[in-house]
């Protein structure tokens, strides 16, 4: 059985694919893995400048001494602060954006969307800009943060349930990346042409942009199966799994991202490194968590979701108290350490909680089929739209940590000029997270049948 071929609407009503039945082995087998994974790399590259953008301004502070753009260290945390609220806010319509216009189609448009903060930025990033027109620019290239939860929603429709874990890993993975890939691009900057030379990046950034949105055009579906399906996402809402997954999600990516944009900042202030010293370290962080988060997937296929993430949760408050020691040592190589430890563990993070999410409403779907008068396939039908839903919300909302690392970390050095107090708050809260992860779903006793294997499984073995 081979898979039909997308039929066109012309350029910009893009390409739809309307038989889509990524769980027939034979329909896999004879097409549709070849069609999902070319969607998958596109959207993978296209998320990838799509985080970069959203990390920009966490670059350029680097690019922007408080003796010549006259912003102090607390206005530069609110600055690289401004992205992430943002990015978090718009997770929610870019998720809803994939039922109304097709996945394809708004990859189009969220790549088109990057190009008004770095052409705006071409024109006023020197000294004598405003602060108010800084914090202007840095909330619309927020809109880099709302690509991730349109590109999840879109890749995990086209994944059988056996592979959604590794896919969407690799997905998210590879945007991840970006976070790392423009501060390597931002130390190279600085280590060849200097701190007066943030223009450089931007000349880098806008072709790649380009190139994302005619890759887009050219080579991503849409599926029908997800058009104008908006109501999952309110009804998503009504499920309790959805908050609990959204908590545990702002331990993950919200340490990720507020720790990829605060790092410089506070390599800056608490060891007093120099602009071009912290750069050398910014960058390996948030390169090893985007690295890893894959095997986050991928294990967790194996192993399970729900294990991986507790145990990680462990392991990230362990990372936490390393850092806390660090400081008050006043140990540069043992802290790099420590937070280092805690880009990989949110890396694994990542990929295990979202691993979760479909495996998770599958299991409930499976459970309660018979009292809703579902079979089988109305039932993991409702999964792929309610984990779709899902990733989107959980997106949004663990984004939103990434704004209360930044803040909190403003409020440290405002009232201690150390980072400590924010590590015993962020430690406190990762301990909140593996015991909400144990409660919830690791003695949680219900269980349903798999069709494929015919095996039991419950919450625990997801």
């Amino acid at each position: 059985m081979t898979v039909a071929t997308p039929r066109s609407e012309g350029l910009l009503r893009g390409r739809w694919i309307d038989d889509w039945r990524p769980e027939d082995e034979s329909f896999w087998r004879g097409g549709g893995k070849k069609v999902a994974n070319r969607n998958l790399w596109f959207s993978v590259f296209s998320e990838h400048i799509g985080f970069s953008i959203w990390s920009l301004f966490a670059v350029l502070v680097l690019f922007m001494p408080e003796q010549t753009y006259h912003i102090d260290t607390a206005g530069k945390f609110f600055l690289v602060s401004m992205p992430t609220l943002v990015g978090s806010v718009l997770r929610l319509p870019y998720t809803l954006a994939v039922a109304v216009f097709g996945g394809r189609n708004w990859t189009v448009i969220s790549a088109a969307l990057l190009l008004v903060p770095t052409v705006l930025l071409a024109f006023f990033m020197q000294p004598g800009t405003s602060y108010t027109t800084f914090m202007v620019i840095a909330a619309i290239a927020g809109v880099g943060g709302g690509n991730f939860a349109s590109s999840m929603t879109n890749i995990n429709a086209f994944f059988p349930e056996k592979e959604k874990g590794k896919a969407l890993g690799l997905n998210a993975g590879g945007g991840n990346l970006g976070v790392a890939v423009i501060q390597l691009v931002g130390l190279l900057i600085i280590a060849t042409a200097g701190t007066g030379a943030p223009r450089i990046l931007l000349a880098i950034y806008i072709p790649l942009i380009v190139l994302a949105l005619v890759g887009s055009v050219f080579f991503m579906d849409n599926l029908t199966s997800v058009r104008n399906d908006t109501g999952a996402l309110k009804e998503a809402c009504s499920e309790a799994q959805t908050w609990i997954i959204s908590f545990l999600y702002i331990g993950t990516f919200g340490s990720f991202i507020g720790y990829s944009f605060a790092f410089g900042l506070v390599l800056q202030n608490q060891f007093g490194r120099t602009p071009l010293q912290a750069a050398t370290l910014t960058f390996i962080g948030p390169l090893l968590g985007s690295l890893i988060r894959p095997v986050g997937g991928a294990l967790s296929d194996r192993i399970g979701g729900v294990r991986v993430t507790f145990w990680n949760f462990v392991a990230m408050a362990v990372a936490a108290l390393i850092c806390i020691w660090a400081s008050a040592i006043d140990s540069l190589p043992i802290f790099v350490i420590g937070f280092v430890l805690l880009f990989i563990t949110s890396g694994i993070g990542n990929g295990s909680v979202y691993k979760m999410i479909p495996a998770i409403f599958r299991t409930k779907a499976l459970a309660s089929s018979e009292t809703r008068g579902w079979d089988q396939e109305a039932a993991l039908l409702w999964a792929r739209r309610i984990s779709g839903a899902v990733i989107g919300i959980a997106g949004a909302i663990g984004a939103f940590g990434g704004l209360l690392i930044n803040l909190a970390f403003r409020q440290s050095f405002l009232t201690t000029t150390s980072g400590s107090p924010a590590f015993w708050a962020f430690l406190a809260f990762y301990a909140v997270c593996f015991v909400v992860t144990y409660l919830v779903y690791m003695r949680t006793p219900k269980a349903a049948t798999d069709p494929t294997t015919g095996s039991k499984v419950s919450y625990a073995s997801v």
